[in-house]
Formats: C-alpha cells, sequence, structure tokens
C-alpha cells in the first residue's frame, strides 16, 4: 500500500501547472525575448509567468503607442518591468520614451527660471521666420493692451524648446512696467503646490482667477485627475471667463490632443468635461502654433 504525502502531492501539481503555463507562454516569441533580456532561468520565470505576461502585454502597448494621452497601461507613462534581484524577480514601473519627456521637461522648467525672470521683447530672437506671426501678435497685444478691455489670450502649442513660454515671459515683463499684474504657473508644479498646501489654497486659487494676466504654462504635461481638471482648471478658467480675464497657454499639445488628454478615464462623462474645458480655453484665446528649433540644446 502506497501512502501518499497531501503536501508533496498538491506542491507537484502546483508545480506542473505552473509549468504548463509558462511553457504556452513561451511560445510567444516576445515572451521569451523578455526572459532573455533580464537573464533568468526558467526554475525562476515559472513562478512570474502571470506578471511577465502583464510585461509583454504593456509593451505591445508601448511599441503602438503615439503619445502618452493614450497610454493604455496600467500606470499612465509606465511599464510594468521585471528586474532579476538574486533568486527573484521584482517588478517596478519604468517610465516609458514619452514620460521621459515630460520628467525632462519639469527639470528644465526648474532650471529656467531665471531665463524667464528676465526675459526682454527686444531680446527676442527674430532671425527665424516660424516665429515671426507670433511676435507680431505679442507686439499687438503690448501696443493696445488695456486692462479694462476683454482682450483675448494666447494658446501656443508647439515643439518642446521653441520658446513658448520666453515669448509671453517677454510679453509679461514688460506690461509689468505699466502696473500690470502677472502670474506664471508651470501647471505640473501648480497641483503638487494646491495639494501640499491646504491653508493657503483658496487664497491661491482667488489669486489666480483675478490677476490681470495668467499665463498657465506646459498644460498638458500634468496626470489628468477628476479634481485636477474639473476643480482646479475648470474652476479658474471659468472664473476668468466671467470677469474677462487675459489668459494664455503653453503646451506641446494642439487643443484636439489636449482634448484627448484631459479625457482621463475615457468614459463619456469625462468627455463631455474634457469638451467643456476645451470650449473655455477657445472662449479665453486665440490658438497658434510655434514649431522651430529646440532652444534648450
Amino acid at each position: 500500500m502506497i501512502v501518499m504525502n497531501e503536501k508533496n502531492y498538491f506542491r507537484d501539481v502546483n508545480d506542473n501547472l505552473l509549468k504548463k503555463s509558462y511553457d504556452e507562454a513561451c511560445k510567444d516569441e516576445k515572451f521569451g525575448c523578455l526572459i532573455k533580456k533580464i537573464k533568468v532561468s526558467d526554475d525562476i520565470a515559472m513562478k512570474y509567468t502571470s506578471s511577465l505576461e502583464d510585461t509583454v502585454k504593456e509593451l505591445n502597448n508601448c511599441h503602438k503607442c503615439q503619445g502618452i494621452m493614450y497610454c493604455q497601461n496600467r500606470v499612465e507613462g509606465h511599464v510594468f518591468y521585471p528586474k532579476k534581484e538574486d533568486k527573484q524577480i521584482v517588478f517596478y514601473y519604468a517610465p516609458c520614451k514619452y514620460q521621459k519627456i515630460i520628467e525632462e521637461q519639469e527639470k528644465n522648467h526648474m532650471t529656467n527660471d531665471k531665463n524667464i525672470l528676465n526675459a526682454k521683447m527686444s531680446e527676442i530672437d527674430i532671425t527665424d521666420k516660424k516665429r515671426v506671426p507670433i511676435i507680431k501678435w505679442l507686439k499687438n497685444f503690448y501696443d493696445t493692451y488695456d486692462k479694462n478691455g476683454n482682450f483675448k489670450g494666447l494658446y501656443l502649442h508647439g515643439n518642446f524648446g521653441s520658446g513658448k513660454t520666453y515669448l509671453i515671459s517677454a510679453l509679461f515683463n514688460e506690461l509689468a512696467k505699466k502696473r500690470v499684474s502677472s502670474e506664471i504657473v508651470y501647471f505640473p508644479q501648480l497641483l503638487r503646490d494646491l495639494k501640499g498646501d491646504f491653508d493657503t489654497f483658496a487664497d491661491r486659487i482667488e489669486y489666480l482667477e483675478n490677476v490681470d494676466l495668467l499665463l498657465i504654462d506646459d498644460i498638458g504635461a500634468e496626470k489628468v485627475t477628476e479634481w485636477s481638471r474639473d476643480e482646479i482648471l475648470g474652476t479658474i478658467l471659468q472664473t476668468r471667463m466671467n470677469n474677462y480675464k487675459t489668459t494664455f497657454f503653453t503646451s506641446n499639445y494642439t487643443l484636439e490632443e489636449l482634448e484627448k488628454h484631459l479625457n482621463a478615464d475615457k468614459y463619456s462623462d469625462d468627455e463631455i468635461k474634457a469638451k467643456r474645458i476645451i470650449e473655455r480655453i477657445k472662449q479665453l484665446t486665440i490658438d497658434m502654433e510655434l514649431i522651430s528649433a529646440n532652444r534648450r540644446k
């Protein structure tokens, strides 16, 4: 009579199921390439088959992705990625190429503050013909601006490093000499600041709603949530629109692309709310494009 150890029996059954699942996964060429890339043995990889399959799925999403606004992964702008540590695999969220661009932009904004503070219209480079229509618009705005009038601002979109923020900052600095109040807020940083300091939250929002000129810099670089879109951005824009306050924006996105970005969860309700934000921006601004050389290199 053979007495079977119940614990060993279930362990053997589990091992067989793991091996069967792993062997099936290895039929996928990309799964096999991932195993070779992280240099892990089959015995170890077998224990993480399901998670490794998730990585392959997310890598496939990235391969056909056209921008962070189209991200289909669990964490926007990141890939669930494995790394071998001793005799196990650990998983972390690695930034994709689009997320790395955003992080680089944030770093550049931190080092670019001095240039922005000292920007002058007289020092704007006019040799690039692609910038001429923007410069003419800014010059006309400067010549005709009246804080008591209903003046539309600018939604200036274009490639990274083309000088969008510098151009508008130069305008603000010149108008400051005429006692025109202005504020430039790097939008992702503004959201972080508001989350971290609720004591001054109401005062900060009220100020942004009423300052003469407001530049919301790099809209679209933020992580979209209902709070950031509806309660912060929507509230500020609605009040400024009601009070005829001039508002500027810079972005790497066209308005059409920004609408997709703001449609955070791709639900019908979010789609309506995203459209509402875009309509407010259109009411507040003239849409212009600046495609130029990267001046931050």
